[in-house]
């Protein structure tokens, strides 16, 4: 019992000098957090880019408990130092060309601290009315920056919404079509419903699909080919739309891509839109990467055709210098999705909600609680302003295109498909390999160019990320991190070249 006693005694004395919002606290440790990360960005690219650590790293190095006794944030950060950045790949990093960019800024940092040092969960008008109407705002503000079509605006009753990824976009809208076409054909058709896209349309699809209750079965990827850049044919389409419905079968959503995982292929929207507006199916269009490039009217008519869509998104997280996460999604007919995600249970009823005067935004999304995220996006839009966001862009569009004439001078390498935007896809040419037999020279040269992907990430200099189309194993180029410049696409070109001398002189 003394023990225990003792026990109590010690845990009232913590609790009683501890305040975990105290502001002069706040102000002492948050000054360290910033002066920590200044120094992490200023000494990023000493850095492997590549975390290099082994599965199963960290346990070996962290107690298995949680600490009794509080520590400082003095020790907490000395452990960051010494455990956790070992095993981060480093996103921010100049020499990061993997997957797509997640490209930061100051706005957007100051802006998450912003939304999270308010910490506002704004589910509804009433829980936080500055967090919803900021978003409209922002929504319209970006709309009009894409010349989005009024009809998505907030302004032509259409309207745009933050999700937190493109999954969740997808998802939504998916939920949203399907419930519309129930008010045509009736639940008990569930089983009979379809949905379209490309081969190379972004795996949340699928997955959406099959959450919202669609037959996997009733999923079609249509084969795009090398011969038209890996965009979704609407030929193929048709024949595909026809196919089912010959079956019996009902069409219920298409989504099209600008700028493809793989290959940032471009679906064509105008006939894409024609086709599917004749059965009347939802399109989506999913611009997750590439939408932020057409605030530049040079970029805009990869997104022509967009008014015969029903919904349109990107991620602001990608390419838009906003952090993680921030989906900008708008849709023509709001009520299609509120219809769908909407519930009213009495607790959050409330005299806004009544007059139908107010946007809720948690009827627009899978979850109730939601992030203050238009707080980034607003600061970023005002911090840089449209000419400024442009020209970021346009900058690394400007070292893609100088990175793929580095390729394209040295002739053993190839470009697998055209350059759009800011990635370039390559790849160590068969050629240059100088089979002497007849064996399968595309498999071996997928063989060597995995190998030389693997051998260029080992090193840790750089950080390259591949992909396979038409069964082409290719290396994927994709500048976007914020600190790049042409000094390090200009390493990276060396590294590249340096690697394969010294793979091509062990062959």
């Amino acid at each position: 019992m003394g023990s225990l006693a003792s026990l109590n005694e010690l845990e009232n004395g913590f609790s009683n000098n501890v305040n975990p919002l105290d502001p002069e606290e706040f102000r002492r440790q948050g000054h360290m957090i910033i002066d920590f990360l200044a120094d992490y960005y200023q000494n990023i690219d000493k850095y492997p880019v590549l975390s290099q650590v082994e599965p199963g790293y960290l346990p070996k190095r962290l107690p298995t408990t949680a600490p009794y006794v509080a520590e400082p944030v003095e020790a907490i950060l000395q452990d960051v130092q010494q455990h956790i950045i070992p095993g981060i790949t480093h996103w921010q990093s100049p020499n990061y060309f993997a997957y797509f960019p997640s490209s930061g800024s100051v706005a957007g940092f100051l802006g998450e601290m912003l939304s999270t040092g308010f910490n506002v969960v704004g589910f509804n008008w009433i829980s936080s009315p500055a967090a919803t109407e900021l978003e409209s705002i922002v929504m319209d503000w970006l709309g009009q920056m894409l010349d989005l079509p009024r009809e998505f605006l907030f302004s032509g009753n259409g309207g745009g919404v933050l999700q937190g990824t493109t999954c969740e976009a997808i998802l939504c809208t998916v939920t949203a079509a399907r419930d519309r076409m129930f008010l045509k054909v009736g639940r008990e058709n569930i089983g009979k419903l379809v949905v379209y896209a490309s081969d190379q349309t972004h795996s949340a699809l699928a997955k959406a699909a099959k959450i919202a209750g669609i037959d996997p079965k009733n999923f079609r990827a249509i084969r795009t080919r090398r011969s038209a850049a890996f965009g979704l044919s609407p030929e193929s389409l048709r024949h595909a739309i026809s196919t089912d419905v010959k079956a019996g079968l009902i069409p219920l959503y298409l989504c099209a891509t600008i700028g493809t995982t793989s290959t940032t292929a471009v679906d064509p929207l105008i006939p894409l839109c024609d086709v599917a507006k004749e059965y009347g199916m939802w399109v989506h269009v999913d611009a997750a990467y590439a939408g932020s490039a057409c605030i530049c009217p040079e970029f805009r008519h990869f997104i022509d055709g967009v008014e015969g869509a029903d919904s349109f998104s990107l991620n602001a997280h990608k390419w838009f210098f906003t952090t993680l996460d921030c989906c900008c999604m708008w849709v023509k007919d709001p009520s299609s999705l509120i219809k769908s995600l909407s519930t009213n249970p009495e607790y959050l009823r409330n005299k806004a909600t009544d007059s139908k005067q107010v946007v809720d935004y948690k009827d627009w999304q899978i979850t109730l609680s939601r992030r203050f995220r238009a707080m980034k996006l607003w600061l970023v839009m005002r911090s840089y302003g449209v000419a400024n966001l442009r020209n970021f862009l346009r900058s690394h569009v400007k070292m893609a295109k100088r990175f793929e004439e580095l390729v394209i001078t040295d002739d053993r390498f190839e470009i697998i498909v055209p350059r759009y935007f800011a990635m370039v896809c390559f790849r160590i040419s068969p050629s240059a390999l100088q089979f002497r037999d007849n064996e399968d020279n595309n498999a071996r040269t997928n063989e060597f160019n995995k190998k030389l992907l693997e051998t260029i990430n080992a090193a840790g200099h750089i950080y390259v990320t591949h992909a396979q189309v038409d069964e082409i194993y290719m290396i994927r180029f994709a500048i976007g991190a914020s600190l790049t410049e042409d000094k390090h696409v200009i390493m990276a070109w060396k590294v590249i070249q340096e690697t394969v001398d010294a793979m091509l002189n062990n062959v």
